[in-house]
């Protein structure tokens, strides 16, 4: 992978969590609910019992939560080069469908695993974060193709 591709994909993950990121915190602030993905991310983190510092968690959590869009981003890159599906906005909604059940099967685990019980409207939650995901992808699909 040359370093144009990397840019090609840093900058459409960029541009597509942030989109994600905005969505997820508009709906927290219009329902009152916690929904906000990289502040879950620093609470899941805290109860690890982890010795940092709460800003160097806030800080971590927000490198993984834009390290993961990356990851989806490259996925989508691998699908569409190999053309396993071709590079369209029907393909990007279906990434999104199936990044939003990921998406959700991921904070399953990580709120199992950390064992950090928010509490939040779960089905609210992964209703919004399935949706997220759809964004996600619609968002990367433009960025993507500019270059």
């Amino acid at each position: 992978m040359d370093f144009y591709t990397l840019i090609q994909i840093g900058i459409s993950s960029i541009v597509a969590t942030s989109v994600m990121t905005i969505f997820s915190y508009l709906v927290s602030a219009s329902f009152r609910e916690l929904y906000k993905e990289p502040v879950l991310l620093s609470y899941c983190i805290s109860s690890f019992n982890i010795s940092l510092s709460d800003k160097v968690k806030r800080i971590l959590s927000w490198l993984i939560h834009y390290g993961i869009g990356f990851m989806f981003v490259l996925g989508y890159h691998l699908i569409w080069e190999y053309r396993i599906i071709e590079k369209s906005w029907l393909s990007a909604l279906i990434l999104g469908i199936i990044s939003g059940i990921i998406g959700i099967a991921s904070w399953l685990s990580i709120f199992k695993i950390s064992k950090y019980e928010p509490n939040i409207d779960f089905k609210g939650y992964y209703l919004q974060l399935f949706i997220a995901h759809v964004l996600f992808a619609l968002a990367a699909l433009p960025v993507y193709n500019l270059f």
